[in-house]
């Protein structure tokens, strides 16, 4: 039987590798996408694997046309692609927009959109039965920022989710009779080492008690959100992106 493969990018740790790992406990086989951390990689395909699912860690910087034809590739080797989710993303600093230089703002939105559009075009080119592919879906990670705009942090980072959002949608409706589902998940306040990452390692604590629900949410619940979507439970299910910030994201 062939085998079912969904790539994550951004894999190794966080969402992507919660995400990993519900994936392969369905039985997928996982490509564990990741660009600088080999080891975290490793070992989140150690413990799919001793869970008794089937994982490949892949490097590959999904800013580069060529990393990503990689890992297409790669899936191409493992079976048939069932699955991507466009999870690589990263925050800066907590900057102004009048202090912000044109490096940060290329590789915010080179890594947030420009990657997340060069993995949808393999992905369809796959999937699709316009491409003479079986169908599958894509979900594409954004945050809730996109809705709040992140004023005096991350404008960059909120517009760049907010690209996401559209072309979550666009590409829903260019693909919807050709077997491609893609939704979106836009997370809120999740504790992850993506805070630490843009220099702000306390924020879940000071931040939590403004939040309706008074906590963070959980990788492992963005995952839920992620599977369901990439499932054939949702099969009736495209162009939607699904909150999951416990309610910040509906605040005026």
């Amino acid at each position: 039987m062939t085998e079912t493969v969904v790539l994550v990018t951004g894999g190794s740790r966080g969402i992507g590798a919660a995400v990993c790992r519900k994936v392969a406990a369905h039985g997928h086989t996982v490509i564990v996408n990741y660009t600088r951390s080999a080891e975290a990689a490793g070992k989140l395909v150690d413990e799919i694997e001793a869970a008794g699912g089937k994982a490949v860690a892949v490097q590959g910087d999904v800013q580069n046309e060529a990393d990503v034809l990689k890992l297409f590739a790669a899936a191409d080797d493992l079976g048939t692609l069932k699955g991507l989710v466009n999870n690589a993303g990263v925050v800066d600093h907590p900057e102004r927009v009048d202090e912000m230089s044109v490096n940060r703002l290329t590789r915010m939105f080179s890594i947030n959109v420009v990657g997340a559009f060069l993995c949808a075009r393999e992905a369809v080119r796959r999937m699709s039965l316009k491409h003479g592919g079986k169908g599958g879906g894509i979900v594409n990670l954004g945050s809730a920022a996109s809705k709040l705009g992140a004023a005096g942090q991350y404008v960059d980072y909120a517009a760049s989710k907010g690209a996401i959002d559209t072309m979550t949608v666009g590409l829903a409706l260019e693909v919807a009779e050709e077997g491609v589902r893609v939704n979106g998940v836009r997370p809120g306040i999740i504790d992850t080492e993506i805070h630490a990452s843009g220099g702000n390692p306390d924020r879940v604590a000071q931040i939590q008690s403004k939040l309706p629900m008074k906590r963070a949410g959980t990788a492992d619940e963005v995952a839920e959100a992620v599977l369901w979507l990439l499932s054939d439970q949702s099969s009736y299910t495209t162009g939607a992106i699904l909150d999951v910030s416990g309610g910040r994201a509906i605040l005026p």
